[in-house]
């Protein structure tokens, strides 16, 4: 019996299928990774001050994590596998002559066209 990695498998035409919904996951992460960047800017900023934090600013940076890492779950939960967040490089688990690969995909590629090894 072969054990796997992962429970599941894509075929080419199951992991195409979802790139519509991939390339929009990519789309709201993008600006929720500038906010995180400008909310930390901030904090930091407001702690070389010697300021109290808290209210809007912790609030809103909170938001933020919390709507990325929702995002980020789309991902995880179908053990789509996030390679290069600046790039939108990701990997599909699948099988290929009954072993584990990655079908490989990058956020401005028209379709799926590579794949590789685990390793």
């Amino acid at each position: 019996m072969t054990l796997f990695r992962f429970k599941k498998h894509y075929t080419v035409e199951e992991a195409r299928s979802l790139l519509p919904n991939v390339r929009q996951w990519l789309e709201e992460i993008e600006p929720l990774r500038r906010k995180l960047a400008q909310h930390e800017e901030r904090v930091q900023g407001l702690l070389a001050d010697g300021a109290d934090l808290g209210g809007d600013v912790i609030c809103q940076s909170l938001k933020n994590i919390v709507k990325l890492r929702g995002v980020l779950r789309q991902f995880e939960s179908r053990e789509i596998q996030l390679k290069d967040l600046d790039r939108g490089l990701l990997d599909f688990p699948a099988i290929k002559d009954g072993k584990e690969i990655f079908l490989c995909w990058e956020k401005d590629e028209e379709d799926i066209e590579h794949w590789h090894t685990l390793d």
